[in-house]
């Protein structure tokens, strides 16, 4: 089986580089596909997560004003289908341009896309965001298979052609997390989306009375060190820590009793089953569209309702507070995680990919 992903590269720290890297790597080392990843830019290199050996990486050049970006775009898509023959195409890729890639390629291909963020993401109340949002429903149409991450993601999308497949954990420590450490875990971009706005006022509510507790925050950084600022701001700068993204990450999930997801939304979450894979407690917002298909609410962590700062600070206290019912969310975590083991889910794209050739 011959498989060509198209995305905007694998060096970013991100979920979806994160996802591909497991999946396609699989799909190379345990079903014997021959895969190739197409990058822009030479993104392609240097990339952030390890990917098998016997995976090909290509890079096509793009840029320039819209019209000349679009153009060579085009050509260098249709160019190198054209060169490989890929039996399948799936396309990775969250923004606008990713949906035209039926229309560009004009083939008889099966075309896949995979949908790793909510709608939401792209669209606001604006006119511009209206518009995107229609186009979107629209072209989802065209592929052979559009698929997304949960069943709440599923609700947002109106075509036929919608399935369901789940993304598969990165990896599975022989023994979790302890959780006896005073520290809570935040992963993401320091991005307005992933809500580290939102954590840091909830934590101004708990510092008086856990001063011996201290958060981390691992990601992409603010260009303008907008929430570094923020936190000194509300004078609580002396007990947050912020980090750039680590490739050890699992190592901080297990140095870590909590974990909070303070996102606006989000197509999934993998920081939430990453955390949980290490008996980490989740917090999260149920934000569109992913947490409330992975959390199970007050069994193995907390559901909170979206952007509600003193709920997300009230569920953070009872598992600071409370050490053990933290170690029993924390086993529970544990357990509930492994359905989405990558045998289980890379086993479901190997079905959709073969169902699509025959």
């Amino acid at each position: 089986m011959k498989v060509l992903y198209i995305t905007n590269g694998i060096n970013g720290a991100g979920g979806l580089e994160r996802v591909l890297s497991i999946k396609a790597s699989y799909l190379a080392d345990h079903y014997q596909y021959d895969v190739t990843i197409l990058c822009l830019n030479n993104t392609d290199k240097d990339p952030f997560y390890a990917f098998s050996d016997k995976i090909k990486m290509v890079s096509i050049t793009v840029g320039g004003t819209p019209i000349k970006y679009i153009g060579s775009y085009k050509r260098g898509i249709q160019k190198l289908v054209k060169t490989i023959n890929p039996d399948v195409i799936s396309v990775c890729d969250d923004g606008l341009k990713g949906f035209f890639i039926p229309k560009i390629i004009g083939s008889k291909i099966p075309i896949v896309y995979e949908r790793h963020a909510s709608i939401q993401l792209n669209t606001n109340p604006s006119i511009k965001g209206t518009l995107m949002k229609k186009v979107m429903q629209k072209l989802a149409a065209d592929f052979s298979v559009f698929v997304v991450l949960t069943k709440s993601n599923l609700a947002e999308w109106t075509s036929s052609n919608i399935v369901t497949i789940a993304n598969p954990l990165t990896f599975y420590p022989e023994k979790p997390s302890a959780l006896d450490t005073k520290h809570v875990i935040v992963v993401g971009s320091q991005s307005h989306n992933k809500g580290a706005d939102l954590v840091l006022k909830a934590w101004q509510m708990l510092q008086e009375r856990f001063p011996d507790w201290k958060l981390s925050i691992y990601g992409k950084e603010h260009p303008e060190r907008k929430y570094e600022n923020l936190a000194k701001e509300l004078n609580i700068n002396n007990k947050v820590l912020f980090y750039s993204p680590v490739r050890n990450i699992e190592e901080k999930y297990l140095e870590s009793s909590l974990m909070v997801l303070p996102s606006r939304s989000e197509g999934f979450g993998m920081v939430l089953i990453e955390a949980m894979a290490c008996g980490v407690p989740c917090v999260s917002f149920d934000c569109p569209s992913g947490p409330r298909d992975i959390v199970k609410n007050a069994v193995d962590g907390y559901l909170v309702p979206a952007e509600n700062i003193e709920v997300l600070a009230l569920k953070m206290m009872d598992l600071m507070q409370d050490d053990q019912k933290r170690k029993a969310f924390g086993l529970n975590a544990r357990e509930n995680v492994k359905r989405f083991m990558p045998e289980r889910i890379v086993k479901e794209w190997d079905v959709l990919f073969k169902s699509l050739v025959q």
